[in-house]
């Protein structure tokens, strides 16, 4: 049936639920003065201008012109909202399934609802560590934004590409997207909120090394939001969202949409609060990084991920982390009880953790003036088990066996350290620059 007011009414509503301006609802076609005579009910949009509204107002033709919602449009918002609890909460593989068949389903009216699915399907293949797809992906998006700005935000497109180049080991190419971005973020004073807290993650990955000079934004952001705190909110989200299944089941789509949306938004302030520990914890990380300040975000960092079970390889990795900062204030015994934490968190995991914190086990040893063996044989046994590593971590493995090798060399053991030596250039993607050096002009290098 069609709803009540006037399209002046609607046009407003939506603008105003949306938390546009007029003018940003006129955009570059039209005047904020004309807007605001549709609104008053003084002038009644053409077609060509009502299917444009309609668009950045993310609704159809035919709902603004005569307040009809077509089934079709609730049920894309739905299906969006059910593929985006699958990305945050359940299986990213699923939610690139469930983006796909929404792109593939919406109509021409639906082409700022079909972007949105694009973007959530590439952040989908980032999620499941398909970099190669997301970055086309997000190459492709980024385009669309630049040519049609009102149905897709550059800013966070640019975000999550120099996120997935930095992780594939591509860091010129990260560290200027992130610069680009960063540029945008300060035009517009953007230090609060989900975007700045990206763009702050991203920034202090793509400068944990070389020092990157714009890594004053990061603490800006870290400054303002103030350590991270999380309260694990999984069983409240899992209910929202079977109650919203539920009700799709029974045709009642508002409901259901309303609450996925409620579901979305239990999970946006966890998923928040992590981003921010993520960027906390790369900000301890830093050699440069004052030592107290380095303790209470590292020690913000370690309770959020504490907090939630599905976090529990980065709240090991927030422990070696700890652990590190320790050792830089001269606490080596504080520095081997949080690599012991880390260690046995990690038990069942993979990646770099465990050998980090034998790496830490081993310095303590040695600062202590005990001995380092069994942690620094165990530190090089683990990096063999590791299978091809995902997300960037050649370089995590290359910069293990770096510092393993130099362990080693404090430990007297020269074969060893240039063995070490050698894997790190290995794992680095530099497989013949050793061969045939003995030892002795491998430690002298």
């Amino acid at each position: 049936m069609p709803s009540q007011g006037t399209i002046g009414d609607r046009v407003r509503g939506l603008r105003l639920n949306r938390r546009m301006s007029q003018a940003q609802l006129a955009g570059p076609d039209l005047s904020d003065s004309y807007v605001s005579l549709i609104e008053s009910g003084k002038r009644t949009p053409t077609p060509v201008v009502a299917r444009l509204l309609a668009e950045r107002l993310g609704c159809t033709t035919e709902f603004l012109l005569h307040g009809i919602e077509p089934r079709q449009r609730i049920d894309t918002e739905l299906g969006l909202r059910h593929a985006e609890l699958e990305l945050q909460h359940g299986d990213p593989g699923v939610a690139a399934d469930r983006f796909t068949e929404i792109v593939k389903a919406a109509d021409e009216e639906n082409a700022m609802l079909t972007a949105h699915a694009r973007f959530g399907r590439a952040r989908a293949l980032e999620a499941q560590g398909r970099l190669g797809q997301a970055v086309e992906a997000y190459e492709r998006l980024r385009k669309e934004a630049a040519a049609h700005p009102e149905r897709l935000a550059d800013l966070p497109i640019t975000i999550a590409l120099s996120r997935c180049y930095q992780r594939a080991g591509d860091r010129l190419r990260a560290r200027d997207l992130a610069a680009d971005a960063l540029r945008q973020a300060e035009r517009l004073s953007i230090t609060q909120g989900e975007i700045a807290v990206d763009l702050a993650a991203a920034l202090v990955e793509t400068g944990s090394e070389n020092g990157f000079p714009h890594l004053s934004y990061v603490k800006d952001v870290l400054d303002v939001s103030g350590p991270p705190e999380v309260v694990d909110r999984s069983g409240e989200i899992l209910a929202l969202w079977n109650a919203s299944i539920a009700a799709s089941a029974g045709e009642d789509s508002a409901l259901a949409v309303r609450l996925a949306d409620d579901a979305i938004t239990a999970g946006r302030q966890t998923r928040l609060a992590l981003q921010l520990a993520r960027a906390a914890m790369h900000w301890a990380r830093l050699e440069s990084s004052p030592i107290d300040e380095a303790e209470r975000l590292v020690a913000g960092a370690t309770r959020a991920f504490a907090a939630v079970p599905a976090a529990a390889a980065e709240h090991g990795e927030s422990l070696v982390v700890h652990g590190r900062v320790r050792l830089r204030a001269g606490d080596p015994a504080k520095a081997g009880e949080l690599a012991a934490a880390a260690l046995e968190l990690a038990q069942d995991g993979s990646g770099t953790t465990p050998v980090e914190a034998r790496l830490v086990l081993a310095t303590v040893a040695l600062d202590l003036g005990g001995d380092a063996g069994e942690h620094l044989l165990r530190a090089g046994e683990l990096l063999d088990e590791l299978d091809r590593p995902v997300f960037g971590s050649d370089r995590q493995a290359a910069r293990c066996w770096r510092e393993l090798g130099d362990l080693y060399g404090r430990a007297g053991s020269r074969p060893q350290q240039t063995a070490a030596y050698r894997r790190a250039l290995e794992a680095a993607g530099v497989r013949s620059v050793m061969a045939g050096v003995t030892v002795d002009a491998a430690i002298a290098r």
